[in-house]
């Protein structure tokens, strides 16, 4: 595999519509589907699955792992992420093809693609790319594969992108999402005037009497508040547990 050589010839391009500009969209197997419109993108640095494209492949979002890593679009605006997922990605065909785990950066917003492949995943196919040509070939143990890209899918999905009001080259700018402002405030009481510690929070819209009453209430009940850890001694996993939401692949590290 080592010695191939991949190259490009006029007979690559000739079912291909000239001349064009067209960018390269493919179609491809993610996971458990066949996954078309999926553009391949040699100036993303990462690997981005669209949050609809990840519920229509029927992943829960408990396979979500939050991640820290910021994602920049152009002018250095940041995109709200929904956290990483890896697959499993085939591309090509038998036995031409790969099929390796690729990690996606899952956002939330509406885009003409279904995903898109950067170059770390590209680098690690050792994938060469023709504009030209609008191909991708790659080695493979069983000679060279490759993968055209579909110029009607290319241009539906400009036409797309162009009819969205809030098309962006990488979208869902963070400072746009608006945030609900709660309707009531909140006023901190204590449960046990003898343990200043032991408090909770209460609206502070309600009546005198229902008040009242609300703190009675809370004071007479307060054995099923927990301040501390101390008050959570003998509970039973089937009633509540706390886990992290981690790769059980990898080993706790302290």
């Amino acid at each position: 595999m080592n010695d191939l050589v991949i190259g490009f010839s006029e007979e690559n391009a000739r079912r291909l519509h000239h001349p064009h500009d067209d960018v390269f969209v493919i179609s491809t197997r993610i996971g458990d589907y066949n996954i078309h419109k999926v553009l391949i993108h040699n100036g993303s640095s990462v690997d981005i699955l669209y949050y609809s494209t990840f519920q229509q492949i029927r992943i829960g979002r408990e396979w979500l792992i939050s991640t820290d890593a910021p994602l920049v679009g152009f002018g250095g605006t940041r995109v709200y992420l929904l956290g990483e997922v890896t697959l499993p990605i085939t591309v090509g065909d038998y036995p031409q093809q790969i099929v390796e785990n690729v990690t996606f950066l899952v956002v939330d917003c509406s885009f003409a693609y279904n995903a898109i492949l950067g170059h770390p995943t590209l680098n690690s196919w050792k994938a060469v790319t023709s504009t030209y040509h609008l191909m991708v070939k790659f080695p493979t143990e069983y000679e060279v594969g490759e993968v055209k890209s579909n110029q009607v899918a290319t241009r539906e999905c400009y036409i797309a992108t162009l009819e969205m009001d809030d098309h962006l080259p990488v979208m869902c700018i963070e400072e746009w999402r608006t945030v609900a402002k709660p309707i009531e405030g909140i006023e901190e009481v204590h449960l046990d005037n003898t343990k200043p510690e032991r408090t909770t929070k209460i609206g502070n819209l309600a009546s005198l009497p229902v008040h009242q009453a609300l703190m009675s209430c809370l004071r007479d009940n307060q054995d099923v508040f927990a301040c501390s850890h101390e008050d959570m001694l003998r509970i039973d996993p089937s009633v509540f547990v706390h886990k992290l939401n981690v790769s059980p692949s990898f080993s706790p590290v302290r």
